[in-house]
């Protein structure tokens, strides 16, 4: 072959190499189009989207979770979207532990011992008879005093759904249509209670009923209820109650309700850490302000508030009720070793708040 046909050859050769590349090129940089346009098709959609349902109605939602969850949307800058669901909005109360393990919804915030959780400390959430005196002692056990680890190896054994936080809600209270001035008058009361509070006060002649959070104020109107003791005075205003039931009995059952955030395990391990961590972040906001709210609601709406009138059972009489509960309590120390243990840190607890003296205990 001739010099002048090598280089023929060698450049027809280099032609056709460079024709490949750029064929190359073309089909990647046609599939980078693709993929970008596709990616511009989904600008907007979040990559995440949550279904979460809490124990609470349309009134009291807000201060529960909602506007914790509206700044979590916000922050989470498009990427995960939360939508929220009030009590009964898509499973019923006492379903709702269930749906969450199916996952039927993503999260929810609720006690323990309303929406049926199989877990054996189930009954301390929400009203465990006196297990506390103020808010601010349920954040104190749950951080300070072990329940956190307790909570984390009790839903450690449940499959499918994981616990998150435990945080303090408000006092439980009666609020009534007739007035509270003994302890006899508790006797045939119809009301709207949580579940392990409701088995408490039946020895007092009291009457539980379980009902849509959202039936209870026409129930009350009709005469179905006596009232409800499901909350303090802050919820009876925000709620409704209030222009329902003429009097509130100040002697509380419990000093604050103990509320969780759960999550369906495997829609928690899909978001990606720096989304979880914002998720924490979120709870504890709500958890704060739901602490310093009820604070300021339960003693501006005792003055203030105009509807209900105040009355107290004296302390000699309430104080049957208070050496109850710790009969109560035993009794729900039989149910498993931890159950146990966390009966013995209520009453460590309590013993030091009393040895501490006021303000803790008076």
């Amino acid at each position: 072959m001739t010099r002048r046909a090598v280089r023929k050859a060698f450049i027809a050769v280099s032609v056709i190499t460079m024709l490949l590349v750029l064929l190359a090129m073309s089909g990647c940089g046609g599939k980078t189009g693709t993929a970008a346009a596709g990616t511009a098709a989904k600008k907007g959609e979040p990559a995440i989207r949550w279904r979460l349902q809490s124990y609470a109605g349309p009134a009291l939602n807000p201060w529960v979770c909602g506007d914790a969850i509206k700044e979590f949307n916000i922050a989470a800058n498009g990427e995960m979207v939360i939508d929220v669901y009030t009590a009964d909005e898509l499973v019923p109360q006492g379903e709702m532990f269930q749906a969450l393990q199916k996952g039927t919804i993503d999260a929810c915030v609720s006690d323990d011992d309303s929406m049926a959780s199989p877990a054996d400390v189930a009954v301390f959430g929400a009203y465990f008879p006196f297990a506390s005196r103020y808010g601010l002692d349920v954040d104190v056990l749950w951080n300070w005093y072990g329940l956190n680890e307790i909570w984390k190896e009790a839903y450690g054994e449940i499959e499918g759904v994981t616990w998150l936080s435990q945080g303090s809600w408000d006092p439980c209270n009666f609020a009534t249509t007739k007035p509270l001035r003994h302890l006899s008058d508790l006797k045939g009361l119809r009301m709207y209670m949580f579940p392990t509070a409701g088995k408490f006060m039946q020895q007092f002649g009291v009457v539980p009923v379980s009902m849509p959070y959202e039936d209870v104020e026409m129930a009350i109107q009709t005469g179905m209820l006596d009232g409800v003791c499901w909350s303090g005075i802050t919820e009876d205003y925000t709620v409704g109650w209030a222009e329902v039931c003429k009097y509130y009995l100040t002697n509380p059952i419990s000093g604050g309700w103990a509320g969780g955030w759960f999550v369906n395990t495997k829609a928690w391990e899909k978001v990606p850490p720096h989304l979880q961590q914002i998720f924490k972040l979120t709870i504890e906001k709500s958890h704060y302000l739901r602490l310093h709210w009820y604070w300021w609601g339960e003693a501006n709406y005792r003055v203030k508030g105009g509807k209900m009138q105040l009355t107290t059972i004296p302390a000699s009489e309430w104080a049957q009720v208070e050496k109850a509960a710790l009969k109560f309590w035993d009794q729900y120390a039989t149910k498993s070793p931890r159950n146990a243990k966390v009966v013995q840190i209520l009453k460590d607890y309590n013993d030091l708040m009393y040895k501490a003296g006021p303000p803790y205990r008076y």
